[in-house]
């Protein structure tokens, strides 16, 4: 019981760090903050995180990296493109930033940011979070005829392309930059695989 328990603890402290390094960056979130959101016990924080801050941080940016790697191979399972793949995933985006109020952007490039030059363990974490995103993008385009160093050096530049995106966004406080995006994705996208023919 006590390590379902400690699980759902670890679990809840992992998504307060998350959603807070979302609205006040890594560098404004305090680790009693994250506590206190999440309702855990003082102390809590140091016995499943025992290397404090940077640790839980780490746990969040792996957090974010699964969920958006669930959306892009969601997305990829239910389109007849790439280039409608990409659209769904830049929807789904559109929806958290509006719905959120432009307040929720991507914490991976949010760590990256502000903690990628000081922190090694930081950076290394948003590094494997980019890669399980470009991945699965360069092996669907892959699979659907590019050559591989095409297909991978493609999906770095939708992976970077999004990622711009919504922080142009953020600023803004408008949708319009990440669907001016999906266009010029689908545009590469097509012109790729023309090439490729």
């Amino acid at each position: 019981m006590d390590g379902t328990k400690g699980a759902r603890t670890s679990s809840r402290l992992a998504e307060s760090m998350l959603e807070l390094i979302q609205r006040h960056g890594y560098s404004g979130t305090g680790v009693n903050t994250v506590v206190e959101h999440a309702g855990a016990p003082k102390g809590s924080l140091y016995f499943h995180f025992p290397q404090g801050k940077e640790a839980l941080g780490e746990k969040a940016v792996e957090l974010a990296a699964a969920r958006f790697g669930s959306l892009v191979a969601d997305s990829a399972r239910g389109s007849a493109t790439p280039g409608e793949a990409v659209r769904r995933v830049i929807d789904e985006l559109a929806g958290i930033l509006n719905d959120s109020d432009f307040q929720l952007g991507c914490p991976v490039s949010v760590v990256t940011l502000e903690m990628g030059a000081q922190s090694e363990r930081l950076r290394d974490a948003c590094a494997h979070a980019f890669e399980s995103w470009i991945a699965p993008v360069s092996d669907l385009l892959s699979a659907q005829g590019r050559p591989r160093p095409v297909a991978r050096a493609l999906a770095t530049a939708v992976v970077s392309m999004v990622e711009g995106a919504v922080i142009v966004s953020r600023a803004q406080r408008s949708t319009e930059p990440l669907h001016c995006a999906a266009q010029a994705i689908a545009v590469l996208l097509e012109q790729s695989a023309e090439a490729s023919a």
